[in-house]
């Protein structure tokens, strides 16, 4: 089967995908065993590359060049690579409409004053987060993205950011309790 897919990214963004001299493009391309058509003039980019059953790298170079597109820098955007990572988008038009001024409202909750809430939930879930135009990115592996999805969802719901670090502390003891489980069911000496 061959896989081919269009993204549209922002034009802005076309530059971070393509790298200097072209080098973010040819390490997608490589590792991923793809190749990227970038037309910088729509910001449209063809991702073209086998996409059998068991490689997944062409679906990987998707997620990849929606991550630089949606403002998380190449080097970030290549964690998609390492263990169960994968990318969740939030468009935070879902919790306040259309309106301009609301999406900037939240985007500043989410961020905080120099960055400092963003900042915390990223070292409270282990996932790191873009925030940029009207979404919010996030890369993790499962229980790192489930925690961050909530907490984003929570501030663009209006939670009060103590009460969103708070389940986030919850949720980080629960995984540590249940890693302590398995290691406790096992039997290291056989």
């Amino acid at each position: 089967m061959i896989f081919e897919k269009t993204i549209l990214v922002p034009l802005e963004r076309v530059g971070a995908l393509i790298g200097k001299s072209g080098k973010v493009k040819a390490k997608i391309e490589e590792i991923c065993s793809v190749s990227l058509s970038i037309d910088s003039q729509t910001g449209e980019i063809i991702v073209r590359g086998s996409g059998d059953v068991e490689n997944v790298m062409p679906f990987k170079a998707e997620e990849i060049v929606l991550a630089i597109g949606r403002g998380f820098s190449p080097d970030k955007a290549m964690r998609l690579l390492e263990g169960e990572n994968s990318l969740h988008i939030i468009d935070l038009r879902e919790f306040v409409g259309k309106s301009t001024a609301q999406v900037e409202r939240v985007k500043s909750r989410i961020i905080g004053e120099g960055g400092r809430v963003r900042k915390n939930v990223e070292e409270l879930s282990g996932a790191i987060i873009s925030v940029y135009g009207r979404t919010v990115a996030i890369i993790g592996e499962g229980e790192q993205l489930r925690s961050a999805v909530q907490a984003i969802t929570s501030l663009s719901n209006g939670s009060t950011h103590g009460k969103v670090y708070n389940d986030l502390q919850d949720s980080r003891r629960r995984q540590k309790m249940e890693k302590l489980q398995l290691w406790e069911g096992e039997n290291i000496f056989e």
